[in-house]
């Protein structure tokens, strides 16, 4: 699950795992960021509707991110794990003017430095044979896993019920994966991703604890509770709702490519820190999901990506592969290692391995929407 506002736990180990790396060239034509730590200069403050790209370089000493946001801080697009000195791409479809905000986070924290963010005029997508193609092929994608997701949540919840608890805690990671896949496109619907997926430390005071985290807390910690048979029929009615919304969606080529980032960002905050399962350590199967997710969309995107920039498809799966040889290291069964059996440089590892692998996909949808 993403929130906006982050534990600044991450911070130092997505720091290390910046070290050596060189920031990526400005992009002609884009909208210039300076996300220091107590400021956020934005170059221009207007746009056209259409396609918006902004070059995000961090000038400050911590991790920082920035956003696009839209009504009621809905996210229109975002970009994360900026180490200092790093350059990130921002690629936005806004077909609509309107007032939006702008957003730098330093240390992933907070509501982050804000500013008014005028988008003018109307534009209509126009998407070649090739791009439409390539989200046909994404969508198809996220239908199945939806499907998958329904129904293995539904297996996941008749052991709950039934108080087989190692037999549910056998299941809880595999019912996880179909989301984590999608997760980019189940972060859409509003109060359903934290309904479904928030974590104890992100709650609000008064929100209520429910999803996966809290039946996998009653799993591994507190033990079933007398209302862990409503949370768990929640979960399924939850789910089902998300499903017939994700039905529904009609990814656009920047979507798309934005939905690979953002896994790969969910294992730079999430995963690799160990915050998401931190109840299960289950954590690598949420961490090969998100690869796999972030790795089909790549392949979607394959005729465009070959057509317009072969070089950055090759660093990609380059990087894809080297990313799937270090998680092949810590495969047990038909599974994986719990996260706690790794060392830290073990950790330091992946994560080196996620950021250099963020690098080239966050130009990625630059690259298919030009």
């Amino acid at each position: 699950m993403r929130t906006l506002a982050k534990s600044a736990l991450p911070l130092t180990l997505l720091a290390l795992a910046s070290c050596g790396q060189q920031a990526a060239p400005a992009v002609p034509g884009a909208i210039g960021v300076e996300a220091g730590d107590d400021a956020c200069k934005v170059s221009s403050t207007t746009a056209p509707a259409g396609t918006i790209t902004f070059d995000v370089r961090n000038t400050g000493s911590q991790v920082t991110e920035f956003y696009l946001l839209g009504d009621g801080d809905k996210i229109i697009s975002e970009v994360e794990n900026i180490g200092p000195g790093m350059n990130r791409q921002l690629v936005a479809q806004v077909p609509e003017g309107g007032k939006y905000t702008t957003a730098c986070k330093p240390g992933m924290q907070g509501d982050g430095i804000r500013g008014e963010f005028t988008v003018t005029g109307s534009a209509e997508a126009v998407t070649s044979p090739e791009a439409a193609q390539a989200v046909a092929a994404y969508k198809s994608y996220v239908d199945q896993q939806a499907e998958e997701l329904k129904a293995e949540t539904g297996t996941f919840v008749q052991a709950v019920k039934a108080g087989d608890v190692e037999r549910a805690k056998a299941l809880y990671p595999k019912a996880r994966l179909p989301w984590e896949r999608i997760e980019p496109v189940a972060e859409s619907f509003g109060d359903l991703d934290p309904k479904i997926d928030g974590r104890e430390a992100d709650l609000e005071p008064g929100q209520p604890f429910t999803g996966y985290h809290r039946l996998e807390k009653d799993l591994w910690v507190t033990g079933p509770q007398p209302d862990t048979p409503a949370v768990a029929d929640q979960l399924v009615a939850d789910v089902d709702q998300l499903v017939a919304q994700a039905h529904g969606v009609e990814p656009t080529p920047a979507d798309t490519a934005n939905g690979a980032k953002e896994l790969l960002e969910e294992v730079a905050t999430g995963k690799v820190t160990g915050e998401e399962e931190i109840f299960s350590h289950t954590d690598l199967w949420d961490f090969q999901a998100n690869v796999d997710g972030a790795a089909k969309v790549v392949d979607s995107l394959r005729p465009v990506l070959s057509a317009k920039d072969p070089q950055l498809l090759g660093e990609l799966d380059r990087d894809f592969a080297a990313v799937q040889s270090l998680l092949d290291r810590y495969k047990a069964g038909d599974g994986f290692k719990l996260y706690q059996e790794l060392s830290p440089e073990q950790v330091k590892e992946l994560a080196a391995a996620v950021d250099a692998l963020s690098e080239p996909l966050s130009k990625t949808a630059g690259v298919v929407t030009r």
